[in-house]
């Protein structure tokens, strides 16, 4: 019987639908991110990136005046597969991160955590 991987994230994410909008070389695209934490999150893509691929993230988190332009690089890739009950995807790592985007990110990630909590 395998063990189930290892949870290798340094911080703990939020399961919160995102819309997202990520460049990569010679493609724009838009799509959902479904989980976020100050560290990274995870697109919701049947046509996930390499993993290693730099990537530009576009995100308006709800509250905030403007959108955050952010940069990463893809960390994991899962396939779609419809045996299966796996989200396809990828996750992306934070890359850029300023002390204020990860403050701001961080309490956007606390203060939903929160209000979930409470409903």
């Amino acid at each position: 019987m395998q063990r189930p991987p290892e949870n290798k994230r340094k911080t703990a994410r939020l399961h919160h639908e995102i819309p997202v909008a990520y460049r990569s070389v010679g493609s724009f695209l838009t799509d959902w991110a479904t989980n976020i934490s100050q560290g990274g999150l995870f697109i919701n893509t049947r046509s996930p990136l390499p993993v290693g691929t730099g990537v530009k993230i576009l995100i308006q988190l709800p509250g905030a005046s403007f959108p955050y332009q952010l940069t990463g690089r893809v960390a994991r890739v899962t396939e779609f597969d419809n045996r299966v009950n796996l989200v396809p995807g990828m996750g992306v790592e934070f890359t850029d991160l300023d002390d204020s985007k990860r403050r701001d990110l961080e309490a956007f990630v606390n203060r939903l955590r929160h209000q979930l909590e409470e409903a």
